[in-house]
């Protein structure tokens, strides 16, 4: 990543480098529902940030990844997880077109050499140029490295570490629920429908890459799905508040509704009662595997209107002088 690419993520989560993991989740739903593309129509300034907020909380919410940023700032893609911590390890075999690494103590150093900072070594790094194409080792590892962006897959591993890796992805309710497909580092990735929060997909043989025995490990991703203006999650079920008038409580109506798949018509009976759920089964949320969908509960509200008209008024003061039923009858024996 060049210096000019740099992007500053705790600045655009409007934290410190001090904020907590539990700040960070907290600033980044905040954020994600803020400029998510559902809550911003075609508002491509939104759409922008809500990917620049993901990127962040993709790197910040990995302690692996958050160490590396914090440590190498601009260069953390470039910083291999070697002995040292940077490219090279110290090893005294290998030759990067005429840097030689070993008088580094670390890749810190190196890149104040590079850049003429105060307090470098005065080695050959100063002077080096940014394409190793010539890269060779006496010990017969990989050769032809194109540039110094190609470090981020350069790892000398310790005997016994895993080739796995592990990567965030973040969903909207609609990507989860119809499957979609996210490009990661080793390419596009599918993602089924009726993924959820916390779940885990193994995909064989996208880890990393050992550069000498070229065996690769799996790569696992791990979803989280971002909150919802409208439906969230009880248990395996959908759920969602709809409101109704009070004469729609008293004579019943039909309404159309938002499902996910689209409106549909929903029959409320007379005398609802404002809390209670009409259960919608087969329309929530998918059943990985099973061509299934669990159910949709539409929590029932009675909303009152806060201004009405002279005509309303007037028939609601008809219904009041001439109402038979009292729900608080049974209040009168309630004394201690």
């Amino acid at each position: 990543m060049a210096a000019t690419d740099f992007k500053d993520y705790y600045a655009i989560l409007g934290l410190n480098k001090t904020a907590s993991s539990d700040e960070i989740k907290k600033t980044f739903r905040k954020l994600a529902r803020k400029y998510h593309p559902d809550m911003n129509p075609g508002n491509k300034e939104a759409e922008a940030r809500f990917k620049e907020v993901n990127e962040a909380y993709e790197v910040l919410s990995d302690p692996e990844k958050r160490k590396k940023y914090d440590q190498y700032g601009q260069y953390w893609k470039q910083a291999a997880t070697t002995p040292g911590g940077w490219p090279g390890g110290g090893s005294t075999n290998v030759d990067f077109g005429g840097v030689d690494f070993s008088e580094y103590g670390s890749f810190d150093e190196f890149i104040n050499a590079l850049l003429g900072r105060a307090g470098s070594s005065p080695g050959s790094a100063r002077n080096a140029k940014w394409n190793y194409s010539n890269y060779r080792s006496t010990s017969g590892g990989p050769t032809g490295f194109g540039g110094f962006e190609d470090f981020a897959g350069y790892e000398n591993r310790s005997a016994g570490s895993s080739l796995d890796t592990e990567v965030a992805i973040s969903l909207t309710l609609g990507e989860a629920f119809r499957g979609t497909s996210k490009r990661v580092a080793t390419g596009e990735v599918s993602i089924p429908a009726g993924v959820k929060t916390g779940s885990k997909i193994r995909i064989k043989g996208k880890g990393q890459v050992d550069p000498y025995t070229k065996q690769q490990g799996d790569l696992y991703l791990k979803l989280e799905v971002l909150p919802h203006a409208f439906f969230q999650f009880e248990g395996e079920n959908l759920v969602c508040e709809v409101p109704i008038t009070p004469d729609e409580a008293v004579l019943g109506a039909s309404m159309e509704v938002p499902a996910p798949e689209g409106r549909i018509t929903v029959k409320v009976p007379a005398g609802i009662r404002s809390g209670q759920s009409l259960r919608l089964r087969g329309k929530g949320w998918p059943k990985p595997k099973k061509n299934e969908r669990t159910d949709l509960l539409v929590k029932i509200a009675i909303v009152p209107p806060k201004e009405i008209s002279s005509v309303e008024r007037e028939c609601y003061e008809k219904i009041k002088a001439n109402r038979t039923f009292n729900p608080r009858s049974n209040l009168n024996q309630m004394v201690l």
